[in-house]
């Protein structure tokens, strides 16, 4: 499998039309490697055990989330985030005091 690491460093901050393009990229290699033209590109990631790069960049964004909330980086979680009481759940709402 493949290391993606780098793909953090390079999409962190682009624009949606940077984004885009290098979808696109990736999109063309992958219909181009020798046997692939004939497959859907969800089917070339699936065969090439590779992930989209949008899902690559919610589960890094997550990832990134966690980390923050939870003060496993060295980083104010005021400074990305306004923590609530409250908690909703199923569309309920919990008013905590």
């Amino acid at each position: 499998m493949l290391d993606h690491s780098w793909s953090i460093i390079l999409l962190f901050g682009l624009h949606t039309l940077d984004i885009q393009a290098i979808e696109r990229v990736q999109r063309r290699f992958t219909k181009n490697l020798p046997g692939f033209r004939m497959y859907s590109y969800s089917e070339r990631l699936h065969r090439l055990n590779m992930q989209s790069l949008e899902l690559r960049r919610l589960l890094t964004d997550l990832v990134w989330c966690y980390k923050v909330v939870f003060c496993l980086v060295d980083i104010n979680v005021d400074d990305f985030f306004s923590l609530s009481n409250s908690v909703v759940r199923a569309g309920f709402t919990d008013q905590r005091l």
